[in-house]
């Protein structure tokens, strides 16, 4: 397998689990709420959080609308990490209300080189919290 494919099934597999768990960290009520005083959609950014809780946080900016993330290195291929920057780009739950973009590095003798990243990543990890955003939303509806 090349590194592309390690990062593509890294990836799908991460997205698969995050869509697996029912974690609710706080009640979609306040979610919904919290709506009124952000700049970004509420269940957007939520979703945003949730997906990538597995990673060590870099800047949370809600007024601005971006998340990015620190370095990650998956424990089973140290010699590559990858970083996100997430936008949450509209203040309504839209496909197009969320950009993200996936930096990639691999590790050579000489340090850490910026490597390609496949387009298919990003795409995925922005379905996903598209997914999880609706099924918060969802939520929502049927406790009112």
């Amino acid at each position: 397998m090349n590194k592309k494919t390690n990062i593509i099934l890294f990836f799908s597999v991460f997205l698969f689990l995050s869509n697996c768990s029912k974690k609710v960290d706080i009640e979609i009520s306040e979610i919904a709420k919290s709506q009124v005083s952000m700049a970004v959609n509420a269940f957007l950014w939520r979703a945003s959080l949730d997906t990538v809780s597995f990673i060590p946080l870099d800047i949370v900016d809600p007024i601005g609308g971006v998340i990015t993330t620190q370095w990650y290195e998956d424990t089973n291929n140290s010699s590559e990490r990858v970083k996100l920057t997430i936008y949450v780009k509209d203040r309504r739950l839209r496909a197009d209300g969320i950009s993200v973009n996936v930096f990639r590095e691999v590790r050579l003798e000489e340090g850490w080189t910026k490597a390609e990243t496949n387009p298919d990543t990003a795409r995925l990890v922005e379905a996903s919290i598209l997914t999880k955003a609706r099924e918060l939303r969802i939520g929502t509806l049927g406790s009112s």
